[in-house]
């Protein structure tokens, strides 16, 4: 088993606080901090997914008409993301990330399965892309809060360390999914190396430099290695492992940057990538491939457009 399989954090239940920022348009001012949330007011719900033969509970992040639990989902169709957890890491280590995400106008869907010690990378893949199916269906489901909210032709993958290992195989698998962004992933059982190379969407991999749990020499770089372009890899100068999750336990490593720093740039770096890729807003291209994203002196860059 790899070491970060064996890395046990304890599961600390965060508290949930978003704020609704200024009004959205049809692409984001380029001056916008896409670190700050974005202009929606941010909802979530616990739900049980049942779809592909799989059944699991998951909890949504949505842009909402007001914050909080059980909320109205804002008006428009929006696209979604399923993300997936770490080892033996609960969701709520990714409740800011998903927030925010959702601030900016993307549905984010979290399956809370494959939890335990002796968890299936197969069947996460498997979860993840369910998730997906489930979500798209809620489009058409009578009395669904999500009922033409989703905007079905748009989807991406995402997670964390097993999580991102996961969601590059559910990737190779769903010929739905437009693209896929993940943290820290790690390599899996089967493959998400042998996946990589079998997947042409685009993919980011976000890293970081001090990461002792699944770090990049041994999970992002051979990844991204056998990934077909376009794919890219930025690597969080001074990141760590549990930088990635809102809090860290027992077994967790430690980075020369903050936890809150790193989270920032984690933030910019994926919404901007989520924007361009699902959200269709071309003006983000410099922040996603251009001068901007190659020079950035917090993100070291390599990609393949």
């Amino acid at each position: 088993m790899r070491s970060w399989s064996i890395r046990v954090c304890a599961i600390l239940l965060i508290p949930f606080l978003f704020l609704t920022a200024a009004p959205a348009g049809a692409s984001v001012d380029l001056s916008a901090d896409l670190s700050a949330p974005g202009s929606y007011a941010v909802g979530y719900a616990d739900v049980s997914v049942s779809a592909s033969g799989r059944s699991f509970g998951a909890r949504v992040y949505y842009p909402a008409t007001s914050a909080g639990s059980g909320t109205a989902v804002a008006s428009g169709q929006f696209p979604a993301v399923a993300f997936g957890h770490g080892f033996f890491q609960s969701i709520s280590k990714y409740a800011s990330l998903g927030g925010h995400w959702a601030s900016w106008g993307t549905i984010t869907i979290m399956p809370t399965s494959q939890g335990g010690l002796l968890p299936s990378h197969s069947a996460f893949a498997d979860d993840l892309n369910a998730a997906l199916t489930w979500i798209v269906a809620q489009n058409t489901t009578a009395g669904s809060r999500f009922n033409a909210h989703v905007r079905t032709n748009r989807l991406g993958l995402s997670g964390h360390s097993m999580g991102g290992g996961a969601s590059v195989l559910a990737a190779a698998r769903n010929s739905s999914v437009r693209t896929v962004t993940n943290l820290a992933a790690a390599e899996t059982n089967p493959s998400a190396k042998a996946a990589a190379a079998t997947t042409a969407v685009p993919m980011q991999l976000v890293a970081g430099t001090n990461d002792s749990v699944a770090g990049p020499s041994g999970n992002q770089i051979p990844i991204y290695n056998a990934k077909l372009a376009p794919k890219q890899l930025r690597t969080i100068i001074g990141g760590f492992h549990c930088g990635f999750t809102d809090s860290s336990g027992i077994g967790c490593d430690s980075g020369s940057i903050s936890r809150a720093a790193q989270q920032a740039i984690t933030r910019r770096v994926t919404t901007a990538w989520l924007l361009y890729y699902l959200h269709d807003d071309t003006a983000q291209h410099d922040a996603v491939w251009g001068t901007s994203a190659q020079t950035d002196p917090a993100v070291q860059f390599l990609g393949v457009q």
